[in-house]
Order: C-alpha cells, then sequence, then structure tokens
C-alpha cells in the first residue's frame, strides 16, 4: 500500500534516512502509541487488586471505567447538583470519587514514569 503524507522537512530527513527500515520504524511507533484495550474497572476493590498487582506504567494509563459505572457516576452527580441524595448514596458517591482520586493519581505516576523514562 503506498500512502502520501507532508511532514515538516527535518522529520521528512529522518525518515529518509531510514531507508527501507521505514516500515519498520513505523509499525514500532504505532505499537508505542496505540494504547493498549481499556481495563474497566467496577469498584474499589478492582482497582486495590490491579495496582497491589505492581501493573506496567501502560497498564495503569489503560484503566477506564465501566459503562455501568459511569452512568452510574453520572446519576449521583446529577443527583447531587440538585440535592436529592439520600446518606447512602453521599457514601456511594465519596467512593467513586476517591476511587476516581486514586486512578487519577495513578495514572499522573505512571504518565511521569514513562516520560522520564523516554
Amino acid at each position: 500500500m503506498q500512502i502520501i503524507l507532508e511532514v515538516p522537512e527535518i522529520l521528512g530527513e529522518k525518515l529518509h534516512a531510514l531507508g527501507d527500515r521505514l516500515p519498520e520504524a513505523l509499525d514500532r511507533a504505532l505499537q508505542e502509541l496505540t494504547p493498549l484495550e481499556t481495563i474497566p474497572y467496577q469498584d474499589e476493590l478492582q482497582i486495590v487488586a490491579l495496582l497491589a498487582s505492581q501493573p506496567s506504567p501502560e497498564v495503569i494509563l489503560a484503566i477506564r471505567p465501566t459503562p455501568a459505572l459511569q452512568t452510574r457516576m453520572s446519576e449521583l452527580l446529577d443527583r447531587h447538583k440538585s440535592s436529592t441524595l439520600s446518606r447512602s448514596e453521599e457514601v456511594e458517591l465519596d467512593r467513586y470519587l476517591l476511587l476516581e482520586h486514586w486512578v487519577r493519581l495513578a495514572k499522573a505516576h505512571a504518565y511521569k514514569h514513562l516520560q522520564t523514562a523516554a
């Protein structure tokens, strides 16, 4: 397959220097840039277990809440804004917000680790 694209001159020079190794270089770059499948989580126990397993930074960056959890968090946040949460729902929302905070901290650390490793 032939692909034609415009790149800045300095990048073009680097690509040209690769010669017949260009397809291999592009393949490697795409593997690094393509995110792993997302790792869905439903609750804090799954996150604690995952983080305790000392996953790679790439695995941490792939963590995403399940669609069901996203929907539930949105419902609770909407109801919180309108002050219609029960006490148990407030506790549930607090747990989800703490879970989200843990994931964000882990992702920030993973991202920083990848940046210093590069």
